[in-house]
């Protein structure tokens, strides 16, 4: 694969690695930068401008984003940047409203805005000039490395109609020089993606030589191809999007703190209709924790799972280790709109044991110790058909909470490809009443590799 090309001025890529996204500053020359699609957790992006000793003067956002909320309004509030946004997005608060052609001039850079609908109706992308010299384009999620994001957010019965308008929006986008750079937003790990791709920055030439759904020979194709490679996305990005348009709320300077709650208010908030959120370390939520909590993890993915497990409206307390951030915690809360999280577990697990409260604990079992248990397997549907355990049945993390009374009222086993995700679907099983549950530590090739046993193909 040839190496990108170098291009002036600087363009700092900001990397989401848990949503999968990218945001990018750039360096205008004269002591001030542009933000592109910059996530609500704006932490990433500070110290890549304060480092610099810059200023924020302009942020654009390329499409109403449905799997994160926008931190241009927080920009424009803390640092008095102008939000560059399309007019037909009909965002609620001040914004330069961008039409297809408009110039915005940034100080010897411009930014040209080329509408590119597809991935939602208002898409815009912004090419970066330098004079009449194209140095890069901003996709979005247009174009992106080696596919195009997905086209059905506005749901399914649209999603034909907007595949057909991403394939005029790529060929536009295409037409530009080949050695211009290509700056997508959604990238690996995204569920804006379709399918994901692993690198997150090409040019136009290497996309028209490696992009399948440039290649496709004739719209029909395209569809098709795009429509094909669809998987599930988290219920979140239904709500974001007019969240996005009407603007998120501005958070004060102090957010990040979790405020204390003893384990005799966790008790009552939790009869009140609160949910405990677990976000230790599969083998301390195993060991101990309280009855009916929800198990997810605190990692880069932590965002994603909880908006796609957790109800949106619900006050949300947390139970963590001392070694881990609360910031973290609520910094991904935040970014995916969960506004509801009231607290945490003061004293953690040790506390509310030593308060009498009941406590419960799962399984870790490994390769050798499945037995005749029934294995459920709840990744992707695609993870899933590329290779799984014999016999295993598939259901989806983020369906499981709606189908768990379904199931068969017998021993199971949980399962996915690591362990994390199987504990979250352990703790939605133990919620629905089920206490025959376990976790299956690693996944279907840490299986194999240990029994020998072929894995099942369903492609």
């Amino acid at each position: 694969m040839s190496q990108l090309p170098e291009v002036s001025p600087a363009i700092i890529p900001v990397v989401d690695e848990g949503l999968g996204n990218s945001s990018y500053v750039v360096d205008l020359g004269d002591g001030s930068v542009l933000v592109v699609d910059p996530p609500r957790d704006l932490r990433a992006v500070r110290s890549v401008v304060e480092a610099a000793r810059l200023r924020v003067r302009f942020v654009a956002d390329t499409h109403l984003h449905a799997d994160f909320l926008s931190g241009a309004l927080q920009l424009a509030h803390d640092d008095g940047a102008q939000v560059l946004a399309a007019a037909t997005g009909r965002r609620s608060f001040a914004h330069r409203g961008l039409r297809d052609s408009d110039q915005v001039d940034l100080g010897g850079l411009r930014l040209t805005t080329m509408a590119t609908p597809g991935h939602t109706d208002e898409h815009v992308a912004f090419v970066l000039l330098d004079g009449e010299h194209p140095l890069g384009v901003f996709t979005g999620g247009s174009l992106i490395v080696g596919s195009a994001a997905r086209t059905d957010l506005l749901g399914p019965e649209r999603a034909e109609e907007l595949a057909s308008a991403q394939y005029g929006s790529l060929r536009r986008v295409a037409m530009l020089p080949e050695p211009t750079l290509v700056w997508p937003t959604h990238g690996a790990g995204s569920f804006c993606s379709a399918p994901p791709a692993a690198e997150r920055i090409s040019t136009i030439g290497r996309e028209l030589a490696t992009n399948p759904l440039l290649r496709a020979p004739d719209e029909a194709t395209f569809v098709r191809t795009l429509l094909g490679s669809l998987g599930s996305y988290p219920p979140y990005f239904a709500r974001l999007g007019e969240v996005n348009r009407r603007g998120p709320r501005v958070l004060p300077a102090q957010s990040g703190a979790l405020a204390p709650i003893t384990a005799a208010h966790v008790a009552r908030r939790r009869a009140d209709g609160a949910l405990v959120v677990d976000v230790r370390p599969v083998p301390d939520y195993a060991a101990m924790h309280i009855p009916a909590a929800l198990s997810i993890p605190l990692r880069g993915q932590f965002a994603t799972w909880l908006g796609w497990l957790a109800p949106p409206d619900t006050p949300l307390i947390i139970v963590r280790n001392d070694d881990q951030d609360p910031a973290e915690v609520i910094w991904q809360a935040l970014k995916v709109g969960y506004e509801w999280v009231a607290g945490e577990l003061a004293g953690g697990m040790p506390a509310w044991s030593a308060a009498g409260h009941s406590t419960a604990a799962i399984e870790l079992v490994t390769a050798q110790d499945l037995g005749g248990r029934r294995v459920l397997d709840i990744r992707q549907r695609p993870d899933f058909t590329d290779g799984h355990l014999p016999n295993a049945t598939n259901v989806e993390l983020g369906y499981l909470a709606a189908t768990a009374n379904q199931l068969p009222h017998e021993p199971t086993v949980v399962m996915c490809g690591h362990g994390e995700r199987a504990a979250g679907g352990a703790s939605l099983l133990e919620a629905a009443g089920r206490s025959d549950v376990a976790v299956l530590i690693g996944g279907p090739e840490d299986w194999a590799r240990v029994t020998g046993g072929a894995l099942a193909s369903d492609s």
